[in-house]
Formats: C-alpha cells, sequence, structure tokens
C-alpha cells in the first residue's frame, strides 16, 4: 500500500487553531489549553493541600496561582524569545507580545515559575522547596492541555515515519501550502508521556508514598521524569527550521541540551531529598507528619 495513502491526511480531522470566531476577536485552542491548565491545575492543588502536612493555606494557593501563571506566560515567552528565536525577535521586538500565535518555551516557563514560588515563598515566610513538590505534581496537566493544542494547531511535527497511525500535517513547501510526508504525531506522544504518564507518576508518589514529607523529592521526580520523556522523544521530533543547523552542529535538539540540567538537577533533589526530612505543621489545624 502506497504509504502517502495509508497515512493520516490532518486536514480531514476537521481541526482549526481557532476555537470561535467572532469576526473582531478569534479564541484559539491554544489559548483555551492554557486556561484549562491553569483552572485545573488550580483545583487538583486545593486537593493536595486539603492532606496533613500540606506547605500552605488556601490564601497562599490562591496567590500562587497568579504568580505562577504569570510565570508560565512570561517565561515561556521570554524563553522562546532567547533559546529559540532571539535574532528573529531582536529584528521584530512586536511579535515578542503576539502569544496567540504560539512560540512559548516550557524550560521558559519553568524558570518562570520557579521565580514566582521562590517570591511568594520569601513574602510569605513558606518553604519554597515543598512548594515546588505540590507545583510539580500539577504542572502535567497544563503539558497534556498544551500538547494537545500543538497538535490541532498542526505544529511541532514529529519526523518522518511509516507508522500506520502517522499523520500528514499542512506545511509550506517551495511557498506553497500543501501536505507533507507521513510524521510522527509526536505533539501526541509528549501529551502521553510528559502529562498523562508524567501525572500518574507523580499522584502515585504523592498519595502512596511519603514522598510529599521530603523536600524536593516531588519536583526533582517530575525535573527527571519530564527530562527523561523529552530527550527520548526529541529523536523522533522535527527540529524547527531555524534550528536545523544548530542540531546538525551539535548532534543534540535545542530542547535535547536543555533536558541535560533538568535530568541532573532531578536526580540531585531525589537523591538528598530524604536528608531533608523534618517535622511538617500543616496549615489549617491539620495533624503534623513527623
Amino acid at each position: 500500500m502506497n504509504l502517502m495513502v495509508a497515512a493520516i491526511d490532518f486536514t480531514q480531522l476537521g481541526l482549526s487553531p481557532v476555537a470561535l470566531d467572532l469576526g473582531v476577536f478569534e479564541l484559539r485552542w491554544y489559548s483555551l489549553a492554557y486556561l484549562a491548565g491553569i483552572f485545573l491545575g488550580y483545583g487538583y492543588l486545593l486537593k493536595l493541600i486539603k492532606q496533613p502536612g500540606a506547605p500552605m493555606a488556601r490564601r497562599h494557593a490562591d496567590d500562587l496561582v497568579f504568580y505562577a501563571s504569570l510565570g508560565v506566560i512570561l517565561g515561556g515567552r521570554l524563553g522562546y524569545v532567547l533559546f529559540y528565536r532571539p535574532g528573529f525577535y531582536f529584528e521584530n521586538p512586536l511579535e515578542i507580545i503576539k502569544l496567540w500565535d504560539g512560540g512559548m518555551s516550557f524550560h521558559g516557563g519553568v524558570l518562570g515559575t520557579s521565580v514566582g514560588i521562590i517570591y511568594l515563598a520569601w513574602k510569605q515566610k513558606l518553604q519554597w522547596l515543598r512548594i515546588h513538590d505540590y507545583v510539580a505534581c500539577v504542572v502535567p496537566i497544563g503539558l497534556f492541555t498544551g500538547r494537545l493544542a500543538n497538535f490541532v494547531n498542526a505544529e511541532l511535527w514529529g519526523a518522518p515515519t511509516n507508522v500506520p497511525w502517522a499523520v500528514r500535517f499542512p506545511e509550506v513547501i517551495a511557498g506553497v501550502v500543501t501536505l507533507g510526508p507521513p510524521r510522527h504525531p509526536s505533539q501526541l506522544y509528549e501529551a502521553a508521556l510528559e502529562g498523562l504518564l508524567l501525572f500518574v507518576i507523580l499522584a502515585v508518589m504523592f498519595w502512596r508514598t511519603r514522598a510529599r514529607y521530603q523536600p524536593g523529592m516531588l519536583v526533582g521526580a517530575f525535573l527527571f521524569f519530564y527530562g527523561v520523556f523529552r530527550f527520548g522523544l526529541e529523536f523522533i521530533r522535527e527540529p524547527d527550521n531555524h534550528l536545523r543547523g544548530f542540531a546538525e552542529a551539535t548532534g543534540l535538539h535545542m530542547g535535547q541540551w536543555l533536558c541535560v540540567p533538568m535530568i541532573l538537577g532531578g536526580l540531585y533533589l531525589m537523591a538528598t531529598a530524604r536528608g531533608r526530612r523534618q517535622r511538617v505543621e500543616s496549615f489549617a489545624g491539620q495533624e503534623s507528619i513527623a
């Protein structure tokens, strides 16, 4: 059977980057993915902090949503500008504010969120590392919705392949929009690994083990597993056109290089977490955990 015939035609899936078009205003799935990740993550965070030994109260969680969301958006965008397309954005600075066109760096978002958490912890005199542990359990929800939006946007697709579930995405070839070769739907792979599987791993650690009483264990696990998943998937993910030269020169994609410190940092936090175990005093009159 001809490979091009067997592959899934993306244009036949009925998907559009625009969820609602009001003429003067377009609501895009990319924006909805961020909103869904924030609201679903907030709901799950409230469930986590109801358990004994929580590092913060409901009032802190409310503030955290604001600081973390700001960190994700600003850090994610600035990370993409600096890590992936500095030349383009320095020449076209007004393009930086066009978040609706996509272009967010997860690694930049992590740094931005960390800055927001550290600021909140300093302001409220909380333990910043334990807050990181709880937030780490929530992040895979946003990763899942974000990767689904990447698929709907027909962006960040994988390398050419002949697997039965390969997808032919619209591509600009010689200045003309046409269907490209069958490719890995790497956005869906990432949604499954970085979103669903990582969420399950952290949920099991939180609910079935004593990991949340060892500061750094959960955020370390998040950094390590995300880094490993992303590093491996980059081998079947197509690099951006403007970064092909970088990948060929270094032997690895930009995303893989950015994952190396995450993997090493995650291993360190997990290896040293047991030594940070302490008596944890909870908020809202819940029981203390030794």
